[in-house]
């Protein structure tokens, strides 16, 4: 079609086998919209489009995409909220004849319906990073590294040490948005357990809090994951080679053990073994 359908916060430019979704920048722009950018759909993604009246005299165009064929919505799990919906397009009510007429065009292009196989709507680039509520999570497009905050992190975490998680060994992740309560990301192995600790005591998991792991920082993120894991073949399990850290920041660490074990939350036998495994690291 060629056509540019421009409503509150995106522009729809249709395509004959895509469309184009362009979100604006501002103020008002929902977060999430703004770090995506702006995502091609390709037709075979979606399943149907709808339109409905909205709130404050708009009607809402919106499309509506395969299980499965957004890495994106498939992480959200339906957490997402109406305003941040990335497949709503709001217009004014007086809209609504020109918004039907797309719906009826974009409908007679559908031919697939069902979940999707595979993911068929690119996930956000890498690399990607955020700050959750006990550590800073980052990925590289090839692995997850978790790596914990003084203040946050649990002993268990602080135990653990610092964590990092090549794809292939991730089969998916666990997004809780951090807009309800106990909100979390946690990576899932392919050899995961039936049951995983609670996320604050998981090496495998970084929790969110106020200000931390917002969702247009955490959920993106969790996308990028979902797709690398779902796309990258089982990794051997090698021995790894060590990695030298920063002789400061392995100071801090043993200083910071050494509180934990003052405390009580740390054995002997635990301030031992990890803090040999920190000056190995040296």
């Amino acid at each position: 079609m060629g056509d540019v359908l421009a409503g509150f916060h995106a522009a729809w430019e249709f395509d004959s086998d895509s469309v184009l979704i362009r979100y604006e920048r501002g103020i008002r722009t929902p977060k999430l919209f703004q770090a995506l950018g702006e995502r091609r759909i390709p037709l075979e993604a979606v399943a149907g489009v709808t339109l409905a009246p909205g709130r404050r005299g708009t009607v809402v165009l919106r499309i509506e995409p395969r299980p499965g064929a957004d890495p994106l919505m498939e992480a959200a799990a339906g957490q997402l909220k109406d305003g941040s919906d990335p497949y709503r397009l709001v217009l004014p009510a007086e809209r609504e004849t020109l918004a039907e007429y797309y719906a009826d065009e974009l409908r007679a292009l559908l031919t697939e319906s069902g979940p999707a196989e595979r993911h068929l709507v690119s996930a956000p680039d890498t690399p990607l990073h955020f700050k959750a509520y006990d550590g800073r999570a980052s990925f590289d497009g090839e692995s997850v590294s978790f790596r914990w905050s003084w203040t946050g992190a649990s002993s268990a975490k602080w135990k653990a040490g610092d964590q990092s998680f090549p794809v292939g060994e991730l089969c998916g992740v666990e997004w809780r948005s951090p807009e309800v309560f106990e909100g979390h990301l946690r990576l899932l192995h392919r050899d995961e357990p039936a049951s995983s600790p609670q996320a604050d005591q998981d090496p495998a998991a970084v929790v969110f809090g106020l200000g931390y792991g917002p969702v247009h920082e955490s959920l993106p993120f969790a996308a990028a994951v979902l797709a690398a894991a779902r796309t990258t073949a089982p990794v051997p399990a090698v021995a790894s080679a060590a990695v030298r850290r920063d002789p400061a920041d392995i100071a801090d660490r043993i200083r910071h053990l050494g509180e934990l074990h003052r405390a009580g939350l740390v054995t002997d036998e635990e301030f031992s073994v990890k803090k040999a495994e920190l000056l190995a690291e040296l």
